[in-house]
């Protein structure tokens, strides 16, 4: 068994790499990929009976369907087959998940325009019809796109257009009452945060008080040691001036006592003196001394 290179119709696509590729009954549908230039913008399918190649739809600027290693696989919404891609390498790693959905050749316009990051339709026979809403850390986009083969009818178009604007419709209606209660929240803690800021400056202004209360007991103390400091040096002055006192009281009372003792002798030797004939001079006593 050999390869072979079959003709091929169409537009055929530009040379690409790490792109992802899934199947649809007969319809090879390939997304993603790039070159050493930038990534492939366009999606493109292969009718594997026929070999002609086609554009499903394609993208603008640096999007994550125009990435390269991004995960695509099929999937069912409400009886349709779509496709499903995820991630992908475009200069910065994404979480973003994107549908396809390749049911309808109706002409649509986005329902919602909030997502700045849309992508446009830039073929005249394609639309696209976008919701973009936060799950966890990624993104989901939804778009509706012509199927290469099947040819249903307007009413199974609208039909399924309408399913899919009503379940936009539901998922807004989610977003905007979970906005409401963010925005509840907001206020709630801007409040919170309002009352803290309050007390902070009371609690403020408080300590500002206890500080001066507090400095002038400091200089109060500071006067009191320094009177302490006084009181004590007297105090030393006075227990010296004390100890002097003492000293010459004894002082006194041992001269007193000599003088006394000194007199005494005196008075005896002049008995004795008279009776030996040899009387005692006299001598004048001061009474000042």
């Amino acid at each position: 068994m050999e390869w072979s290179k079959p003709a091929q119709l169409g537009e055929l696509p530009t040379p690409r790499a790490g792109h992802a590729g899934v199947t649809i009954g007969e319809n090879w549908f390939i997304a993603g990929g790039g070159d050493n230039k930038s990534g492939a913008s366009k999606t493109i399918v292969l009718n594997m009976s026929s070999f002609v190649w086609s554009v499903v739809t394609s993208v603008e600027g640096t999007v994550p369907l125009a990435s390269e290693g991004l995960s695509l696989v099929v999937g069912s919404l409400k009886g349709d087959d779509i496709l499903v891609s995820f991630g992908g390498y475009n200069g910065r790693y994404n979480s973003e998940v994107n549908i396809l959905n390749p049911s309808c050749k109706l002409n649509l316009q986005s329902n919602i325009t909030e997502a700045p990051s849309a992508v446009h339709n830039v073929t005249n026979t394609t639309r696209d019809l976008r919701s973009e809403f936060e799950i966890g850390q990624g993104k989901i986009r939804e778009i509706v796109m012509d199927d290469v083969d099947s040819k249903p009818t307007i009413s199974e178009c609208e039909k399924t257009n309408e399913r899919i604007i009503a379940t936009l419709k539901v998922e807004k209606q989610e977003l905007e009452s979970s906005l409401s209660e963010e925005k509840l929240q907001s206020l709630q803690l801007k409040q919170q945060l309002l009352e803290a800021e309050t007390r902070n400056a009371e609690l403020y202004k408080e300590l500002q008080s206890v500080r001066g209360q507090l400095g002038t007991e400091q200089s109060r103390c500071f006067k009191l040691e320094v009177e302490v400091a006084e009181l004590r040096q007297k105090l030393q002055t006075m227990e010296t001036l004390e100890k002097e006192l003492e000293l010459l009281q004894r002082q006194k009372a041992a001269s007193e006592q000599a003088a006394l003792n000194a007199k005494q002798r005196q008075g005896a030797s002049g008995v004795w003196g008279w009776l030996a004939g040899n009387p005692p001079e006299y001598t004048a006593i001061d009474n000042h001394a």
